[in-house]
């Protein structure tokens, strides 16, 4: 596992973003573990998380120019990332949007930086159905923007249903063309519980869930 894999999952778990034990999910479904990116609540927190989204992004070694933050959650990530990234020396724009277009004052539902005629990468905490995802690609497409990938904290890789056993990353890829990394995801989470004392009995109630709902990796 590289190391931003298993920081990102230490600091997960240092913040009760990660939580282990039975957790109905709005599937229905009976998960034996529980993410919540609001739980990154304190700035060095944020600016941790920043370091691992980042290590993540120059490891898979995408073109972009821009960063787009989805509200809600997606805002505070952006602006993580982006602090992180100057302290690597590069100055990224960023944009975010309101859930609610306004209607006074500078208007519209935009706020940041122009995003036309740029490559942007999205940035969330998960994806789950898609839906949020494919309303913030439309957004940046009606201003002008290229999606040039979307980046998020963790891939459960599983299904969205018994017909399409592809995982709701796989699937946004495969609809749209736009490649979609993660900092970590179920098979990261399995290797980190297996080699942490306190974690390793997880282990097979997460084996046994992603035998379950587990997506086909090579779908």
């Amino acid at each position: 596992m590289s190391d931003h894999r298993s920081r990102f999952l230490q600091l997960a778990l240092n913040a009760d973003a990660l939580r282990f034990g039975q957790f109905t999910l709005k599937s229905g479904r009976v998960s034996p573990y529980f993410f919540n990116a609001g739980r990154f609540d304190t700035g060095l927190a944020l600016a941790q998380l920043g370091n691992c989204y980042a290590d993540a992004i120059d490891g898979a070694e995408i073109a972009f120019d821009q960063l787009f933050g989805p509200a809600y959650k997606g805002i505070p990530l952006a602006t993580a990332i982006a602090c992180e990234f100057s302290h690597r020396g590069r100055n990224l724009p960023l944009t975010f949007n309101r859930k609610e277009a306004k209607d006074h004052g500078e208007g519209g539902s935009l706020i940041g930086a122009d995003m036309a005629g740029k490559r942007i990468l999205i940035i969330d905490d998960v994806i789950t159905a898609g839906t949020a995802i494919r309303e913030a690609l439309a957004t940046i497409r009606a201003a002008g923007g290229i999606p040039a990938g979307i980046v998020v904290a963790l891939d459960r890789q599983e299904i969205a249903s018994e017909d399409d056993r592809r995982s709701a990353a796989q699937a946004v890829a495969a609809e749209t063309g736009i490649p979609v990394i993660a900092v970590a995801n179920l098979a990261d989470l399995l290797a980190f519980a297996s080699g942490n004392p306190e974690l390793v009995g997880y282990r097979e109630p997460l084996l046994a869930y992603r035998g379950q709902y587990g997506s086909n990796p090579t779908s």
